[in-house]
């Protein structure tokens, strides 16, 4: 199975500079790369580069190239990590994207654990000047995430594994939704196969997706109130003390986590919208990016 040539997509080989590793998944690997003569870009860009390993099946090589197919018609947006191009000539598929330099959110939100404090007296958007991150400004980061998916959702591109891990963050700290290619062909089995990390991704499914695997865009607003749930608690994995086979039965009796310790009584609230039992009574990702974008103006007056 050969991926379509692209002329509009399509990167020359010789173009491409491959660095360090900054990742890898059960197929396939991400390393840092340099693009040189992209039009309408600098002399040089760093980028991300994916690849799938060379003993990758038919089948994951096959879910490589939808990836591809995916982002090419999701187009571009600023909360999303976008596709810059491919090479598919003379050598491995590689799918380029931007580079989000400062990494995943969780990650960046556990770094910063311990130093958040009132620090209104600094513009700054997320750092005060001893680099910790301010509790006020976590309302910026969750709507852009709610922006991101937003977009997905317009591009009726259900993410299926949203979660602070799959947020990355760019150049002056902007958020970009990661790793939606794989979204509308994943099969539910992968979710429920250990991770490299030995951890389940349940923790962030809607219950109609832990139950009957069924995926919509209102399951992905379940996971986008987890995903609130990790950026007001700095990235805490979801549910604590609670182990994955006791969940299932806790959802359906109704029981969802209580608010994070300095988290506003009505992002609490949204949450608990967002993890509405009836799908049907969810929020959209529309109405959840009006609700903060209301509240930043709010917050900001």
């Amino acid at each position: 199975f050969e991926p379509p040539f692209d002329e509009e997509w399509e990167i020359a080989r010789e173009n491409i500079v491959l660095r360090e590793k900054i990742g890898e998944g059960a197929f396939g690997l991400v390393v840092k790369g340099i693009v040189y003569g992209l039009p309408d870009k600098p002399s040089s860009c760093t980028v991300a580069v994916k690849t799938i390993k060379e003993d990758a099946s038919i089948e994951e090589f096959n879910d490589f190239v939808s990836e591809i197919e995916t982002m090419k018609s999701i187009g571009n947006h600023t909360n999303i990590i976008n596709m810059v191009g491919v090479c598919s000539v003379d050598g491995p598929l590689l799918l380029i994207v931007e580079h989000a330099m400062h990494g995943n959110l969780r990650d960046f939100l556990r770094k910063h654990r311990g130093t958040h404090k009132d620090a209104s007296q600094n513009n700054n958007l997320y750092m005060t000047p001893g680099n910790s991150l301010i509790i006020k400004n976590l309302l910026p980061m969750a709507y852009q995430a709610a922006k991101g998916m937003q977009y997905l959702a317009s591009k009726k591109c259900i993410h299926r594994d949203l979660a602070a891990r799959n947020v990355l963050l760019a150049d002056d700290y902007v958020l970009k939704i990661a790793d939606f290619g794989l979204s509308r062909n994943l099969r539910e089995t992968d979710y429920y196969r250990k991770t490299t990390h030995g951890r389940l991704p349940v923790m962030w499914l809607s219950i109609e997706a832990l139950f009957d695997q069924k995926y919509t865009l209102m399951s992905d607003v379940w996971s986008f109130g987890v995903l609130l749930w990790e950026i007001y608690t700095l990235g805490c994995m979801p549910y604590p003390g609670i182990p994955v086979e006791r969940l299932f039965e806790l959802l359906k009796t109704g029981y969802r986590m209580s608010a994070p310790t300095e988290c506003p009584p009505e992002i609490y609230t949204l949450m608990l919208q967002c993890w509405s039992e009836n799908p049907a009574d969810r929020p959209t990702m529309e109405l959840v990016a009006k609700e903060l974008d209301r509240m930043l103006a709010t917050s900001s007056s």
